[in-house]
């Protein structure tokens, strides 16, 4: 029998939290090591991160880097990844663009501190009018209760995860979008989603000053 899936990244949110998510919402239990620059060190020494960078998750006898091969491999393995190929290629679509999104928040978090008022801002502007306006129309457009398939899939998780990290930025921002807070409400009430976010799960907290200094320090930013 496999053991647990392996989850290598700093104790902090960053780029591992959408792997707890998927994790999480399929019912699967996971062990966790958090890296100090020493730790960090000996994996790219050992020959087990491709690209000499995390996340790295250990499953299934491999050690997954790039998020997006993890996630992908997660979601195949669960049935969070669409019935056939054209279901695919909208998941893969949606997460896509949710991950660009994605990547602005996590940068915001890091940028020296008299650039961060214009780049919330952009934040702002793209998640009202270019990313939530897409998937409030694709969710109208269909009427159903998932965004590919009318199925639970990978690109669910993620947008309700990104809704919650959208919503500690600024909680108005998902006022206009009922059909989206729905979707969170929806997939929030799932039993193994609902219990990865009460307090003391494994879901981090947002990340703070203090945090962020750890990552500086581990990944020498």
């Amino acid at each position: 029998m496999a053991g647990k899936p392996i989850l290598h990244y700093y104790n902090g949110r960053g780029r591992m939290e959408s792997t707890w998510w998927l994790l999480a919402a399929a019912g699967v239990e996971f062990e966790e090591k958090f890296l100090e620059s020493a730790d960090l060190d000996k994996l790219r020494n050992d020959g087990s991160l491709m690209f000499q960078q995390v996340p790295m998750v250990e499953i299934d006898g491999m050690k997954l880097v790039q998020t997006r091969a993890i996630l992908n491999y997660i979601a195949n393995k669960y049935n969070l990844y669409g019935k056939d190929i054209k279901e695919k290629a909208l998941i893969d679509m949606y997460t896509e663009g949710m991950a660009d999104l994605n990547e602005m928040i996590i940068i915001l978090a890091i940028i020296p501190p008299e650039q961060q008022d214009a780049k919330l801002a952009l934040i702002k502007e793209r998640t009202k009018n270019r990313y939530f306006l897409a998937f409030e129309n694709i969710s109208e457009s269909h009427g159903q209760d998932y965004l590919a398939g009318n199925r639970l899939s990978h690109a669910d998780i993620h947008l309700v995860e990104l809704l919650y990290e959208v919503e500690g930025i600024d909680p108005n921002l998902i006022a206009s979008f009922p059909l989206l807070k729905a979707l969170q409400t929806r997939i929030s009430n799932l039993p193994a989603v609902k219990k990865f976010l009460q307090p003391g799960s494994q879901r981090k907290p947002p990340e703070d000053t203090k945090s962020i200094e750890v990552v500086k320090r581990i990944f020498k930013f």
